[in-house]
C-alpha cells in the first residue's frame, strides 16, 4: 500500500503510514542503541541524580537521531538498494515511500534530535551538529572504505556519549569506555550482516570487510571486535567511581555469553543463522546490559 493510499477504517490511512515509515528506518532497531544509553545515564546519574523529563529528552533525542541517520541513509543508498535483490523492496525503491517524503521525514526527525538536545544543555547543542556529520556521514563510508563498519559503529557509539554529557555535562573515561564497547559491538555484528551481500558488494563496488576478506575473515574480525566489547565493558566495571559491582559484572557475563554463541551458530559453511544472530541475540545484549546496570545502580 502507498503511503498516499486511503484506508476504509477512520484514521486508517494515517496510522498505515506511520507504520510504513517506520518500517523504513527499522524503528525498531532503536532497541539495539537505547538500552545502552541510558545505561550510561544511570551510572552517569549515581552522584548527580536524573529527572524523568532528562530520562524523556534522552529518549527523544536517541529515536530522532536514529530516525534521522536511518532515513539519510535509505536516501543516499536508493540507487544501490534498488540493484540488490535482497534490498530492492526497500520502501524507497519500490516506490511505497517518496523521495520527497523521505525528505521530510528525515528532516522532520533532524529537528526533533536538535531541539531535544539543545533541552538537553547547551553542551548537547553545541554537539549536536557532530553527532549528525557522523550520523550521516556514516551512509557515504561505503563507497570508498570496508572500514564503513566502524563508522557505523562510531555513529551509534555517540548516544551513550550523548546521554553521559546530558547527565554530567562532562566527558571521562566512563563514557570513552562505553563508547569503545558499543561502537565495537555495533560493528562487529554490522560486519555478521553484510555477510549476506558480500557478493552484491564485489560486483557493485561497494566496500565492506565481507567483500574484501570473505566469509572467514569477516568472522574472525567480528570476533576480535566484540572481543574489544568484552573487555571494554570489563573495563568500564573499575574506571566507574564508584566501581560497578557484581550485578553489573553478571550482566556482562551474560552479554558474553550470547556474544560467544552468536559467533557459534554463524559458521563459515553456515551463514543461515544470521538474522537470527543479528536481530534476536543482539537486542538481547542491549536490554541484558540496561537491567543489570540499572539494577547495580540501584541496589549500591
Amino acid at each position: 500500500m502507498s503511503v498516499a493510499g486511503t484506508s476504509d477504517q477512520p484514521g486508517g490511512g494515517a496510522v498505515n503510514r506511520v507504520l510504513t515509515f517506520g518500517r523504513m528506518v527499522k524503528f525498531e532497531h532503536t532497541l539495539f542503541a537505547l538500552p545502552f544509553a541510558l545505561a550510561a545515564a544511570a551510572i552517569a546519574a549515581r552522584a548527580h541524580g536524573i529527572s524523568a523529563a532528562r530520562i524523556a529528552g534522552i529518549v527523544v533525542a536517541m529515536a530522532g537521531a536514529r530516525t534521522a541517520a536511518m532515513g539519510f541513509n535509505r536516501i543516499v543508498d536508493r540507487h544501490i538498494d534498488a540493484r540488490n535483490p535482497r534490498t530492492a523492496r526497500r520502501e524507497i525503491p519500490a516506490g511505497v515511500i517518496s523521495l520527497r517524503a523521505a525528505w521530510v521525514m528525515t528532516l522532520a526527525a533532524t529537528a526533533v534530535f536538535v531541539l531535544a538536545a539543545a533541552a538537553l544543555g547547551p553542551l548537547c547543542l553545541a554537539l549536536s551538529p557532530i553527532a549528525l556529520l557522523f550520523l550521516f556521514g556514516y551512509s557515504f563510508t561505503k563507497r570508498f572504505t570496508a572500514l564503513c563498519h566502524l563508522f557505523l559503529g562510531l555513529a551509534i557509539a555517540s548516544g551513550p556519549a550523548g546521554a553521559w554529557i546530558a547527565v554530567r555535562g562532562d566527558f571521562g573515561w566512563p563514557p570513552g569506555l562505553l563508547m569503545i564497547a558499543v561502537g565495537a559491538w555495533i560493528a562487529g555484528f554490522d560486519v555478521l550482516y553484510a555477510l549476506s551481500d558480500r557478493e552484491f558488494d564485489r560486483s557493485a563496488g561497494v566496500h565492506s570487510i565481507p567483500a574484501r576478506l570473505g566469509v572467514t575473515g569477516a568472522l574472525v574480525v567480528s570476533a576480535l571486535l566484540h572481543l574489544v566489547t568484552a573487555l571494554a565493558l570489563v573495563a568500564l566495571a573499575a574506571a566507574a567511581s564508584p566501581h560497578l559491582g557484581p550485578a553489573y559484572l553478571s550482566g556482562v557475563a551474560i552479554v558474553v555469553a550470547l556474544l560467544i554463541y552468536e559467533h557459534a551458530i554463524v559458521r563459515p559453511s553456515d551463514l543461515s543463522r544470521l538474522d537470527v544472530a543479528f536481530f534476536n541475540l543482539n537486542g538481547w545484549v542491549s536490554v541484558i546490559f540496561f537491567v543489570a546496570t540499572v539494577v547495580d545502580v540501584l541496589v549500591r
